[in-house]
């Protein structure tokens, strides 16, 4: 047994397990960190690109997608340590575009079908995402409001959006809700409209102020919100699955990434790149309460309240596909509840990247575990690789 509670044979047997993606091609590469009372194992496979010959790196820079969820999160708590942003204050002080919003009847509605909202939107509607829109789980197109969100350029998706913050909010006050604020849990659109408050708040850029406040003290080096022309060469591809062929194609490259350059709109629900010791720090950041080396970010009671199922069992059920029946969600991670699997530690919490990643921490098991690969998810349900991965993790504990 090591130090760390981990078994020497069955990390072996997560070798292979995650081996066995790469050589059957369902992955070009992978990175997989697991980290438990200090000790801390990594593990590349496999390659930058398909049929590349550059092998991945501890180093290698990945596209986290919503693995930034829980750092904007963070950033949003530590001006609420400070007092310049309150939980349960309207956020129209520095958002005014979301003051006396109106709200569609039905989801099916046309826009102008509405009501007045019954309340303002706070800020823990935003953390919570119950803020009244964002993704709605249906086929393109469905329903007008779908419609309406594509066409303005807010519907969620993998690649940046190329409108200003300011532009982005524009956009948004032309769209009524689909929800009253609090009433449901909708994916991902809190999370950028957060990253707009912050910065309002905080009266300077988003990427400065996550650079000053989070990866500075955190020595996050490798993280931000593009990747810099000389670290480009640690940039792997990234791959979509085709559905008519079922092959892997090619979704972003280096020599053209749109992470190459700073963004247009940093976005808080997913605009981040980072490595995976880069995304230890803040895993471990989380783990310690809030305390990294010398360095406090966030309060213990911060981090008890970020990491609280914060859903009622009605809001968890009409988000099932997110959350199965053993999740719910805090503030900008998810929060296991039950355990039902392996790795349904009660307490457990984080989120995954629709690039490829994923990364959670057990505060039971002292554990973090992260897994860094560039296949984009295919549906909101996790796939195998990320599930093998997870139960490879657990069964790894010796004691």
């Amino acid at each position: 047994m090591s130090a760390g509670g981990f078994s020497k044979s069955r990390l072996d047997r997560m070798h292979d397990v995650m081996s066995g993606y790469v050589e059957r091609g369902e992955v070009p590469g992978i990175v997989t960190l697991v980290s438990r009372r200090g000790e801390v194992h990594v593990e590349t496979i496999g390659m930058k690109k398909v049929g590349g010959s550059d092998p991945m790196r501890r180093d290698t820079i990945f596209r986290i997608a919503s693995m930034t969820k829980p750092i904007t999160a963070v950033a949003a708590m530590i001006l609420v340590e400070e007092c310049k942003l309150r939980l349960d204050e309207p956020v129209d002080r520095l958002l005014p575009e979301l003051s006396s919003r109106r709200v569609l009847k039905r989801l099916d509605s046309p826009l102008d079908d509405t009501e007045p909202a019954s309340r303002a939107i706070t800020l823990r509607d935003l953390l919570t995402f119950r803020l009244g829109i964002g993704a709605v789980m249906a086929p393109p197109g469905k329903y007008p409001i779908q419609k309406a969100m594509a066409e303005a350029g807010l519907a969620p998706g993998p690649n940046s959006l190329q409108i200003t913050p300011d532009e982005y909010m524009r956009r948004l006050d032309s769209l009524p809700l689909i929800h009253q604020p609090g009433e449901k849990w909708m994916y991902h659109t809190g999370s950028d409209i957060l990253g707009v408050l912050i910065a309002r708040a905080a009266g300077q850029p988003l990427e400065n102020f996550f650079r000053e406040r989070i990866f500075e003290p955190l020595r996050m080096k490798d993280t931000g919100f593009h990747v810099p022309s000389e670290k480009l060469g640690r940039l792997p591809n990234s791959y979509i699955i085709n559905p008519e062929t079922g092959e892997l194609t090619v979704h972003d490259e280096p020599g053209d990434s749109k992470w190459g350059r700073p963004p247009v709109f940093p976005s808080g629900g997913g605009g981040l790149v980072s490595t995976a010791d880069d995304y230890l720090a803040f895993c471990q950041m989380m783990l310690n309460k809030g305390r990294y080396g010398n360095d406090r970010i966030l309060s213990r009671p911060s981090i008890e309240l970020m990491t609280t199922d914060h859903l009622t069992p009605e809001q968890k059920a009409d988000a099932h596909i997110f959350f199965g029946g053993n999740r719910g969600w805090g503030f900008g991670v998810s929060v296991a509840t039950r355990r039902d699997d392996l790795a349904g530690v009660p307490g457990r919490f984080g989120w995954d990247g629709g690039i490829g990643t994923s990364g959670y921490t057990d505060p039971k098991e002292e554990m973090v575990g992260i897994l860094m690969t560039q296949r984009m998810m295919d549906s909101p349900n996790p796939p195998r690789v990320f599930l093998d991965f997870w139960t490879s993790v657990y069964q790894a504990i010796e004691d």
